[in-house]
């Protein structure tokens, strides 16, 4: 206990830093800083875009455009703070415990959450590169995957007999799981479309987007079945092998860089054909050996029938909603708050709730790699 003390009073002790005149630094031996007591404010950042930008990036401005009108903030700008938001939110930190494409993922395999954060470093690689705007493009990529539901795509088929023209991720994270957050509409754009089934989005960020969406699933998905010994890395098409190589590092290598000469090319963004032949290909691969092998199909069945059944339970009984307004049992506006709760669970809570309202079997729910709930 001793040494346990002693390191609290330590911490203790750097409470309120180290007092140098009026101001207070973190370290003892601090010496860091600026070199300059020049700030640099949100309107002189948004003058620099003007010129620094590529022609078509989005540029800031002020509070930018919202549903509901906002004062700009001093320091950040309109994207900088729908992607701070987003970081906040809890329609983010619930991604954590979403299906990537292992329910119950190991230690090591990705979620939804890991997943968007790749994404954005994929993205952002990009649009740095190419002059865009870098703030947008996080925003975009950081809540691309909110309006996902437990379970992965199976969550899709799920939800859809309940949600007039289906459910689809992508539109209800923009048009309800983040409209809270009173976005720019730039960012809503990006993901609403970021899905390539989905319009094209209305900002070169959100085009950018779209690729780097795709571009991190297959190579870490890939990844991940490797590691779990679902497919074997020499069974990578030698198309993918010969041109990206078999490696995440060498994959994303290839496919940013297949981006950037594309608009070195072009002016477009997309992705050179070689490349972008290599990647349907890799995509291909993924769907035939990963995604659609038995296992993931039984496991899809099974979200299926649970989250389809929880969904049922609450609308019939949405008394059972937290921070709902009084709804009646069966009407539409049940349904689609019953939709909503659902579509927000993580994985393990959906199964909580199947287990405790429904009493559903246990050898019934959504089994992770090699082990059930």
């Amino acid at each position: 206990m001793a040494g346990i003390d002693e390191r609290a009073e330590r911490w203790a002790s750097t409470m309120a830093g180290h007092r140098v005149g009026d101001v207070a630094l973190a370290h003892a031996d601090s010496w860091a800083g600026s070199g300059s007591t020049v700030q640099y404010p949100r309107v002189a950042r948004e003058e620099h875009e003007a010129t620094a930008f590529a022609t078509l990036a989005t540029r800031s401005s002020g509070a930018g455009n919202r549903a509901v009108e906002e004062a700009p903030d001093e320091w950040r700008t309109c994207f900088e703070r729908d992607r701070d938001r987003i970081l906040h939110a809890n329609a983010f930190r619930r991604l954590a415990g979403k299906t990537q494409v292992f329910v119950f993922p190991d230690d090591h395999q990705r979620t939804r959450l890991t997943h968007a954060l790749e994404v954005a470093q994929v993205a952002s690689s990009v649009a740095r590169a190419l002059g865009l705007n870098v703030a947008l493009t996080e925003a975009i990529a950081l809540a691309h995957d909110c309006g996902h539901g437990p379970g992965g795509h199976a969550s899709e088929d799920a939800l859809s007999p309940y949600v007039p023209g289906g459910f689809d991720h992508a539109t209800w994270g923009a048009d309800v799981t983040l409209v809270s957050l009173n976005l720019c509409l730039e960012t809503l754009d990006g993901v609403r479309n970021h899905s390539w089934s989905r319009p094209a989005p209305g900002t070169p960020e959100g085009e950018v987007v779209s690729w780097a969406d795709r571009i991190a699933y297959v190579c870490h998905d890939f990844e991940d079945a490797v590691a779990s010994g679902v497919v074997a890395p020499e069974t990578l098409p030698a198309l993918v092998r010969d041109r990206c190589g078999l490696q995440r590092r060498e994959q994303l290598g290839a496919f940013i860089y297949g981006m950037i000469d594309a608009s070195a090319q072009s002016g477009r963004i997309g992705m050179v054909t070689p490349i972008a032949e290599a990647l349907a290909v890799f995509r291909r691969f993924n769907y035939e050996s990963i995604y659609l092998r038995p296992a993931s199909t039984a496991q899809a069945g099974a979200v299926i029938s649970l989250l389809r059944a929880l969904v049922e339970h609450y609308a019939a009984n949405p008394l059972l909603l937290p921070d709902v307004d009084a709804l009646d049992g069966g009407s539409e506006a049940a349904l689609h708050a019953a939709v909503a709760y659902v579509g927000g669970m993580t994985d393990r809570f959906a199964c909580r709730q199947g287990v405790s309202l429904l009493d559903w079997p246990l050898d019934q729910l959504p089994r992770g790699i090699d082990t059930p709930v």
